[in-house]
Parts: structure tokens; sequence; C-alpha cells
């Protein structure tokens, strides 16, 4: 069986369900039914989406789980936070001034290097 179709192939605009039936009882239905904002993202966004709850929102365990940074895990949520239509402008400067933060624990800035880019 496929996954449902959400964009047209053609012109790449959202698709509309129309017709549904029964596995079991083979009734139609033939309305026109709204898919979910999650029927709208990607097999690659899903997977993600499905891991960060597997994993309780915990990044460091998506890190471990998918074998990727810090930083792809943000930049992969950020994608999905915007395909589902919200805005990340606002939680990206949050986020930017804890890299700063992390990078300083971490030791890999000076105090310096992260008081000039938490100015920034």
């Amino acid at each position: 069986m496929y996954k449902i179709l959400s964009r047209c192939p053609v012109c790449s605009h959202k698709l509309k369900a129309i017709k549904l039936k029964c596995t079991n009882c083979n009734t139609i239905i033939d309305n026109e039914f709204k898919l979910s904002k999650f029927d709208y993202l990607n097999n690659e966004q899903l997977y993600f989406i499905e891991t960060f709850i597997k994993c309780r929102g915990s990044i460091k365990e998506v890190e471990k789980e998918l074998g990727i940074s810090y930083p792809t895990v943000r930049a992969k949520l950020d994608e999905v936070i915007e395909s589902l239509g919200y805005s990340t402008k606002e939680t990206k400067v949050k986020e930017d001034s804890k890299d700063v933060l992390v990078a300083l624990e971490n030791g890999d800035i000076s105090v310096d290097e992260a008081i000039s880019k938490l100015k920034d």
C-alpha cells in the first residue's frame, strides 16, 4: 500500500482526499477530506519527528539515535517546524545564544569570543 499523495505531481500544490474505502466491508465515502499538516511532511521529516518523540524531545538522545550533531538536529527540527507553518525566528535567537554558551562551556571559544557573539 502506498502513502497518500499530499502534493500534486504537476504543480506541487496541496491535494485533498475525496474518496475513502473501508477495507473490511468495502463501503466507499465520497467527500472532501482535509489532510493534516503532518501529511505534507516528507518521509525523512516524518522519521525525524518519530525519533524525536521516541526520544521524548531530548536533543542529546536524538543525536545518539540518528548519529548526527546537535546543530544538525536543530536544523532538522527547524525545517519540520517551518514545514508545519510555524516561524522559527524567535527561537533561533535564543538557540544561537545557547550554542555560544555551550561552546564556551566546552572550551571551544574564549570568554571574549562568547561576549562578542552574544552582543551580535
